[in-house]
């Protein structure tokens, strides 16, 4: 497990996710990417952060295989504080940060591009909540800033994914590159615009914007969560999870 920043361009960071084979996280990788996103964005020398991760996909979520040898609760709550302090990095970051996403980009994931500033991905790049296949609830609050609310409630009922490409037809998706080989030139195309503008008015937008969001994401993801305790408890959790394939991510 890696996160790595790097600073290809002036003024623009890039955090970098490595967890092969899928980037389905563990409890230390969620804490290790909120640091690293807080720490690029305390930087003076940064006006925009890119998150973005190398191997088969962007993030699977979880890594339910770590929930499931728990055999008490250590795992869930660690799971929950994790992802809890991941998303929030993401929104309170204090530069904007643009998600850069391929392949799949499943549960936690749409945590982490819900609350960016905005999204760059590849055409096939793919975006769901299979949450309630997992025995999981969760990160609702964020799809739902990805598309409307019907649709939202479609999603997270069937655990249907959609494209980056029909996620663009919302207004999800900034720009769409054509492989995972030019993705982060696309997103660093984006990533100079904005860093060309001064860095002390660009903090003081990305906290204006957050302060008249409509909704208070770390109270809303908070209550989901609460849900996802629920379902733990009842023992509904642990029936899916026994279920989880080797080979399902």
């Amino acid at each position: 497990m890696s996160v790595s920043t790097s600073r290809p361009r002036d003024g623009v960071a890039v955090v970098t996710v490595d967890h092969p084979p899928v980037n389905a996280l563990p409890v230390k990788g969620w804490f290790a990417l909120a640091d690293a996103v807080r720490a690029a964005g305390r930087d003076p020398d940064h006006r925009v952060v890119v998150l973005t991760a190398a191997g088969r996909g962007f993030n699977a979520g979880v890594d339910i295989k770590e929930m499931r040898a728990d055999t008490g609760h250590e795992a869930l709550i660690g799971a929950n504080r994790g992802c809890y302090e991941a998303f929030a990095a993401v929104y309170e970051c204090e530069v904007p940060v643009i998600a850069a996403v391929h392949g799949h980009c499943l549960g936690g994931g749409i945590g982490l591009v819900g609350n960016a500033d905005a999204l760059v991905a590849t055409e096939d790049a793919t975006f769901g909540l299979p949450e309630l296949d997992r025995g999981a609830l969760g990160a609702a609050t964020h799809l739902a800033r990805l598309v409307p609310p019907h649709l939202t409630r479609a999603l997270y009922y069937t655990g249907r994914t959609l494209t980056a490409r029909e996620l663009e037809r919302h207004g999800a998706v900034w720009a769409l590159a054509p492989d995972a080989g030019r993705l982060l030139d696309t997103a660093l195309e984006l990533a100079e615009e904005i860093a060309a503008k001064d860095g002390y008015l660009l903090r003081l937008a990305k906290e204006a914007l957050n302060g008249i969001d409509p909704v208070d994401v770390r109270r809303s993801y908070r209550y989901e969560q609460g849900f996802t305790f629920e379902a733990n408890l009842s023992g509904v959790s642990a029936r899916h999870r026994a279920h989880f394939g080797k080979d399902d991510r």
